[in-house]
């Protein structure tokens, strides 16, 4: 059981271990607060994409399904690292391409990070609302409010996967499935880390963005591992699902509002940009 946990300290500890040796230094000397506030952003909006459910519901089911087919424990846990490391890659492309072609845009059109914010803003505003009026469906479970093709096709492959390939494929499509919930937070993040002052502050904010958001999902391969049942963990989601839905879409409203005051209301107070 031990080695199990130890292969996920493995996948954990060298990113934070890179971050640590890289940025140290040039953190403390560019503590500005532009700096921080982008920081606080970064990190309340990765806690916000974690909060979203549908890649813990495709791995709840495919825990539940390997575990209905007597499959051994140590597949289970290969196919299930291999999901989160399918999610893991997908954010970290996605949040990567958002910064980049969002600093090309900034970049280029005069006050265009007011205007990246404020429709940011307004993203999550609307999100916030919409999670909070139909993120779960009206029947019983924790059925998300996905197109119903993506649920279908989610629900049968995660029925047909075998091994750790099409497990890691699945992790990649489960994102892919819920883009239209994690955009707003994505594009509020990305908009914070191409305002830190070096590279390397950026590159180790990109990784943790994209640890903080798998985080719930490392927890239940844990639980599974040292083998609490499925079921209980499935009935517990089911008990406090208003509850997460409240914490989602009042998250969002928050770091909407700041986004809106600090980087709309702020950088026009002060008369310039943050470049």
């Amino acid at each position: 059981m031990f080695k199990k946990y130890y292969v996920l300290l493995r996948y954990y500890l060298p990113f934070y271990s890179a971050c640590a040796t890289l940025v140290g230094k040039d953190l403390y000397t560019n503590m500005t607060p532009v700096t921080i506030s982008s920081l606080a952003i970064i990190v309340f909006a990765a806690i916000i994409h974690a909060s979203f459910q549908l890649s813990i519901s495709v791995l709840t089911l495919l825990s539940g399904h390997s575990i209905g087919k007597k499959t051994a424990q140590r597949k289970i846990f290969r196919m299930s690292t291999s999901f989160v490391f399918g999610v893991s890659i997908i954010t970290l492309l996605l949040i990567s391409a958002v910064s980049y072609y969002l600093s090309l845009f900034i970049r280029h059109i005069t006050s265009a990070e007011q205007l990246v914010a404020a429709i940011a803003s307004g993203m999550m505003f609307g999100l916030g609302i919409a999670i909070w009026a139909f993120y779960y469906r009206r029947q019983p479970g924790t059925s998300l409010w996905v197109p119903r093709g993506f649920a279908d096709y989610l629900n049968k492959r995660t029925k047909k996967t075998r091994n750790s390939i099409e497990s890691f494929a699945l992790g990649l499509t489960s994102v892919i499935a819920e883009i239209i919930f994690i955009l707003a937070p994505v594009l509020a993040a990305a908009l914070a880390i191409i305002t830190l002052p070096n590279p390397l502050l950026q590159i180790a904010s990109v990784i943790t963005y994209t640890l903080i958001s798998i985080l719930p999902l490392s927890i239940i391969i844990i639980l599974v591992g040292s083998g609490h049942n499925i079921s209980n963990l499935q009935r517990w989601r089911e008990k406090h699902k208003r509850f997460l839905q409240f914490v989602s879409g009042g998250s969002l409203l928050i770091l909407g509002a700041f986004i809106f005051v600090d980087r709309v209301i702020g950088v026009i107070s002060y008369g310039g940009n943050l470049w």
